[in-house]
């Protein structure tokens, strides 16, 4: 199966989008958007995506892409 990642549409401008564009381009993994996912707090502060329903942050996108890869690869060996 693989990976699912979920991103609030409000926060691709935080660096969401750039980092679901690096991921995408090592792995193979289903990208669905919202309006929003209710993690409001996080979403203002942060850029962050929801791998397979576990909640990954980092401080930019760069962060962020590496953070989804290593859960990803820990999720799906």
């Amino acid at each position: 199966m693989k990976p699912i990642l979920e991103f609030c549409a409000n926060n691709a401008s935080l660096g969401t989008g750039e980092a679901i564009r690096q991921v995408k381009e090592q792995i193979d993994c289903d990208v669905y958007e919202y309006g929003c996912l209710t993690a409001c707090g996080t979403c203002y502060l942060f850029p962050y995506v929801l791998v397979d329903g576990e909640q990954v942050e980092g401080e930019d996108a760069k962060q962020l892409a590496e953070r989804i890869l290593q859960k990803i690869r820990e999720t799906h060996p």
